[in-house]
């Protein structure tokens, strides 16, 4: 499955390192199948990442407010997942916002906001990691992390609109694309 597209001159100094194919969830019938790219930046560790997902459910069940909570709830368990992997722990939900997404098409995201830290030369780095969830004839799903401190807020504009970029493959047109 194509993963969505991130607008190119957006990706300036982040670097694509994985774009994968997975199945996150089936149980009976129901599957869901997420086509995923993963940027990173080159710098000191932890380094700021930045994802893009997009989810097919099937049986092809199209957008709906009930099945919309379920995917922001899964979304949000798995992103969890994911940091821990990422060494980033003592995670903290800190909220959850709405956020307009540059597609005119799409609905606006839910934002979720996540504190933590991550263990780096035995030291323990302050990160933030938001979550942003939303439909555009199907569910989007993009984010990262980034540690905190002097210079912080320029990394944190950057990755948010990277998020709002993102749109569906459908939607790709000049100027967007999937990998470097």
């Amino acid at each position: 499955m194509e993963p969505p597209v991130v607008p190119r001159d957006r990706l300036d100094g982040w670097t694509l390192v994985a774009e994968t194919t997975e199945r996150p969830f089936e149980a009976g019938p129901v599957s869901v199948t997420a086509g995923t790219i993963r940027y990173e930046r080159e710098t000191p560790p932890p380094r700021p990442f930045f994802f893009a997902s997009r989810l097919r459910i099937s049986p092809g069940a199209g957008p709906n407010p009930a099945l919309t909570r379920l995917v922001e709830s899964r979304a949000r368990e798995g992103f969890r997942d994911r940091l821990a992997d990422r060494r980033i722990t003592g995670l903290e939900h800190r909220d959850d916002r709405p956020l307009d997404v540059d597609d005119p098409n799409a609905s606006r995201a839910t934002l979720s906001v996540f504190h933590g830290r991550c263990a780096v030369d035995g030291e323990r780095v302050p990160v933030e990691a938001p979550l942003a969830v939303w439909t555009s004839g199907e569910y989007l799903l993009a984010g990262g992390a980034y540690p905190t401190g002097d210079g912080s807020e320029a990394t944190r504009r950057e990755l948010l609109a990277l998020v709002r970029g993102v749109r569906p493959r459908s939607d790709a047109g000049d100027g967007s694309e999937r990998s470097d």
